[in-house]
């Protein structure tokens, strides 16, 4: 028996209710793990808010049938961020000196609220989305949280290897995960003022609260 024979019954798509929030905290202490392995101001890639959108995607991709009800990746995106957000916290708060003020994890909590339904169903857009404005838009909000990070990265924070690789995923993203070069093309076109509406809509609050 092979291994993903294996998992299946477990993790397969009619399991996603188990498997979505598991791999949630699974990633969520892996990022934690991370911010105090990775070297420098390169520890904030594993801080990223895109880097958590990336699991509610591939959840709401994962989970949806041959054809396009977005009620499963809703919730699977859902399942995917409140786990991460579990993870992360959790193993602040019990394998570390703690995770401190309940302030940084009710933003979380209520960011993933917002960003795991949205991010489940642009995945479940891009993969099963019939027409190519639906995959363009899906996939131009994935590449555009990575484009806010890049911003933040090089207007505020100053860390130019991180802004450089958040701005190469931007543009990996539609030439990697689009079908057609009109798509990719399109894709990036989009993305980009996103990540202008993503920078003022997410990180611009995200600064007034930390302050």
């Amino acid at each position: 028996m092979t291994l993903s024979a294996a998992i299946r019954p477990i993790l397969g798509p009619d399991r996603w209710w188990i498997s979505a929030p598991l791999a949630g905290v699974g990633l969520g202490l892996l990022t934690n793990l991370a911010q105090g392995v990775l070297p420098g101001a390169s520890n904030q890639i594993a801080n990223s808010g895109a880097v958590w959108c990336a699991p509610a995607f591939a959840a709401g991709a994962l989970v949806t049938g041959g054809h396009l009800a977005l009620r499963r990746p809703v919730l699977a995106g859902l399942c995917t961020t409140i786990g991460l957000v579990v993870g992360y916290y959790g193993y602040a708060e019990f394998g570390r000196s703690g995770m401190g003020s309940p302030l940084w994890p009710l933003v979380w909590l209520a960011m993933a609220l917002v960003s795991g339904p949205l991010f489940g169903a642009a995945g479940a857009w891009w993969r099963h989305g019939r027409t190519a404005p639906r995959r363009v838009v899906a996939l131009a909000a994935l590449a555009g949280v990575f484009g806010m990070e890049a911003i933040q990265y090089a207007w505020v924070l100053h860390y130019a290897t991180q802004a450089w690789a958040c701005t190469a995923l931007l543009v990996l993203v539609p030439l990697l995960m689009a079908r057609r070069h009109k798509e990719r093309a399109l894709t990036l076109l989009v993305a980009l003022p996103l990540s202008v509406i993503a920078y003022a809509v997410v990180e611009l609050p995200l600064q007034h609260v930390s302050t």
